[in-house]
């Protein structure tokens, strides 16, 4: 004699969100400077390379971190959208 069971089977995705995702930002980080008719000066504190090494960067409101989360998950940090836009910079709204 064999038993049959019929199931039915859901999958469900919950995004995970790690602790104290509710106080985090997207920091604006300065790569280099051009400085008034010159070339390109980098400041050692590349976005990408961060993420690819695992080296920390510093943003303009002075957050030091290791990039590696989605930024477009997060609002623009208050302090870095002041001092970028005194810098001249237009920021997106979010």
């Amino acid at each position: 004699m064999s038993i049959r069971y019929d199931t039915e089977q859901t999958t469900s995705v919950t995004p995970r969100v790690d602790d104290g995702d509710h106080e985090r930002f997207t920091h604006v980080v300065l790569e280099g400077l051009h400085p008034e008719e010159g070339d390109f000066i980098p400041l050692n504190n590349s976005v990408v390379e961060g993420m690819i090494n695992a080296t920390p960067v510093r943003a303009l409101c002075g957050k030091v971190w290791v990039p590696g989360r989605d930024p477009k998950k997060y609002p623009i940090c208050p302090t870095c959208r002041e001092l970028a836009e005194k810098m001249g910079w237009s920021l997106p709204e979010g």
